[in-house]
């Protein structure tokens, strides 16, 4: 899996990118990862941030940037640990998971379920029947209420409405960017992590991809925490992303009433 971005700089800034996956404990990874700046290659500062997410970032001048990565995976990881930060952070209403907006519809659709896992099943279905997938949809500061109002969207807003409907129902919820093989279109793909007894499980109500084979990259509390590329006091043009994420094996089949962690 890997991903190849082309960027003009406009404008002095600082780039930060979160492409590189996270660690993945008990697995083998091996990776690759460069920086050029009109077409010398540029050594990034890595910063670890929550849960792993690994923010490569550095200051450019105005030109043309490249990056390539890529990565092997083989084995599966741990289970990602929980903590009781975890448990309240991810109940908390955020920039694009308004769950606050939602408490009183959220008990009107949802008010009858109480066990956790039941939750998790219900909200998926729901917002996977409403909403309708159209790429270009929607903009990059819409939020879960925007989508639930608009009826559509791509996968973060997928991810948006499922987290702030399941943190409405005092379901600790977060987003996740993944490779996703299997994924059509192919691109970073985004899903949600609900708190279930204990452990995370993850929940992609687009289906776009089976959630036994992604990987993860970045997790947070909405897109603000997650996005592949950040830009900071400059200016720049993003000319071209390609994304690849394949499985030696076939696809798994993915029961989508089961219960599902990254591995």
């Amino acid at each position: 899996m890997g991903a190849e971005l082309n960027i003009d700089v406009t404008a002095s800034t600082t780039l930060e990118f979160q492409i590189a996956v996270a660690p993945h404990p008990g697995a083998s990874v091996e990776e690759s990862l460069t920086f050029t700046l009109d077409g010398d290659q540029v050594q990034a500062r890595e910063i670890c941030g929550a849960h792993g997410t690994r923010i490569h970032t550095f200051d450019a001048h105005p030109g043309n940037v490249s990056v390539s990565y890529s990565a092997t995976i083989a084995g599966h990881t741990d289970p990602a640990p929980v903590t009781d930060y975890d448990r309240t952070l991810y109940l908390r209403p955020s920039r694009f998971a308004e769950a606050d907006r939602l408490y009183g519809f959220a008990a009107t659709e949802f008010g009858q379920y109480s066990d956790a896992a039941t939750l998790l099943e219900k909200v998926s279905y729901w917002v996977g029947y409403r909403l309708n997938y159209v790429p270009g949809s929607s903009d990059p500061i819409d939020g879960a209420v925007d989508t639930l109002l608009a009826g559509r969207g791509v996968c973060r807003d997928y991810a948006h409405l499922v987290v702030a409907l399941l943190r409405a129902v005092k379901v600790p919820a977060r987003l996740v960017a993944v490779y996703a093989p299997g994924c059509m279109p192919m691109d970073f793909h985004t899903v949600a992590e609900a708190l279930v007894d204990g452990r995370w499980y993850v929940v992609d109500a687009t289906g776009l991809a089976p959630r036994q084979s992604l990987v993860r990259i970045a997790t947070g509390r909405d897109a603000a925490d997650i996005a592949f590329l950040d830009n900071h006091n400059g200016a720049v043009t993003l000319n071209r992303v390609a994304v690849t994420a394949t499985v030696d094996a076939d696809l798994p089949i993915d029961p989508v009433h089961e219960l599902v962690s990254i591995t």
